[in-house]
Formats: structure tokens, sequence, C-alpha cells
């Protein structure tokens, strides 16, 4: 099984077209008309489609672990830093994770 992604409005459309060309299911929130949508409501939504969020936001991330220590399920927050990863090798690191990865994981 491979992981499907919900985009964050803030991410390089060239990365969801790298990840499109290699086959991975995305989803980005503009085309889900979502956006300048709250984070929370963004990952409730990712939740609703069963889809892993991937967002350069840091905001993401603190949120994630208020439902972690919360017990709240969501499935899921890929993040990385926008300076710290070039669009190919973040094309190429989340493809790899979406083949390799189950949702529950």
């Amino acid at each position: 099984m491979t992981i499907a992604l919900y985009m964050d409005e803030h991410i390089p459309r060239a990365i969801t077209i790298g990840l499109r060309l290699r086959g991975v299911d995305v989803l980005t929130v503009q085309e889900d008309g979502l956006a300048g949508t709250p984070n929370p409501i963004l990952l409730d939504r990712a939740t609703q489609l069963q889809r892993v969020i991937f967002s350069h936001d840091q905001d993401f991330l603190v949120e994630a672990n208020r439902r972690q220590t919360e017990g709240i399920d969501f499935t899921g927050v890929i993040y990385t830093s926008q300076l710290s990863i070039s669009i190919g090798d973040c094309i190429r690191d989340l493809e790899i994770i979406t083949q390799a990865a189950e949702l529950k994981d």
C-alpha cells in the first residue's frame, strides 16, 4: 500500500508536479478548495481523506504534537524546512516515503 499526500498551500508547484510524474497520489489544498484554511482544519481534512499532509510550516508540528499528547487521531505530517532541501531531493525523498511506508506508520 502507498501513502497519498495532501500538499499544504505553500509547497512549490514543482514538487507536486514532480511527484505526480512519478505516480505519487497528490492533492493540493488549493485543488481541494481550502486555500487560506487554518492548519488544524487542514489536518482534519487530510485525516478525513486518509492522506498525510506535507508542509514547510512548523505550526503543523505543533498541532501534531498537541494531537499526539491528547490522543487525537490524525493521519500524519511530513515536514521539512524549505531552506534545508532542494526541490529534487524533496521529490525523491517524498516518493520513497510514499512507496515504502504505510498510513498506519
